[in-house]
């Protein structure tokens, strides 16, 4: 993103509406910080500037990064899916992916006004694949690994910065608890929050393991109060 200086007017009514805090003002004109914008152009579909003093264009990879996972709008070219990760957590009934005895795992960094930078990501990702996790191909995180099997991240990419990005993985029920374990110490070494989200089918009486094993385990859990309508055609068969 872009500011025109010949064009600021320097009313700074675009300044609150940056979600990572990069629009300061410097000699009387509106500034952005490159290292901390995000490309999510909020500041210019807001449109509260009242000289249309911002323009954007889509940066070189792997800037190019930022925007695709900071917008929500915008689509990625490798998974054809806008935002930033799949509808597999949120439907497992259209999909059927997540099979009984399996837990379905996302991992989310970042949020507005902190951001992640996906040196963070990676470091996740490597401890994950250790524990033997299968990487949702489909997610755009997953394209952004340079090999699959150590979860390890391209390094052209690990500095750059996006509001949020989301790891989604699966995995037998049978090792929630050592990744559970695993995700707690290197928590110690991400700097940015996140949190982890999990999914897995109920038993036929309507009970769900993955609670009685987080129960044992002594970790709380909030279940997920989001409701999506559900307009797509169900292709599983449950």
């Amino acid at each position: 993103m872009k500011i025109d200086p010949e064009l600021c007017i320097a009313c700074e009514a675009c300044l609150p509406y940056c979600p990572m805090a990069a629009i300061s003002m410097k000699d009387d004109v509106a500034v952005i910080d490159d290292d901390e914008c995000v490309e999510c152009n909020v500041c210019l579909k807001s449109k509260v500037c009242p000289v249309d003093a911002f323009a954007f264009e889509m940066p070189p990879y792997p800037r190019s990064v930022r925007h695709v996972f900071s917008d929500p709008r915008t689509e990625h070219k490798e998974t054809k899916i806008a935002g930033r990760g799949t509808e597999e957590m949120k439907t497992n009934e259209v999909t059927g992916r997540f099979k009984r005895g399996w837990v379905g795992m996302g991992c989310e960094f970042g949020r507005p006004g902190i951001g992640t930078r996906f040196r963070d990501v990676d470091k996740v990702a490597q401890v994950l694949a250790k524990h033997g996790v299968e990487f949702e191909s489909k997610n755009p995180v997953t394209f952004l690994m340079e090999n699959r099997k150590t979860g390890k991240l391209k390094p052209e990419v690990l500095n750059e910065k996006v509001l949020s990005a989301i790891i989604e993985c699966l995995y037998p029920i049978e090792k929630l608890e050592e990744i559970m374990k695993a995700l707690k110490e290197v928590a110690k070494e991400v700097d940015t929050v996140f949190s982890v989200e999990v999914i897995n089918r109920a038993d036929p009486d309507g009970s769900y393991p993955l609670r009685k094993k987080l129960d044992q385990m002594g970790i709380p859990y909030y279940i997920n109060g989001k409701q999506n309508v559900g307009l797509g055609r169900p292709k599983a068969d449950v």
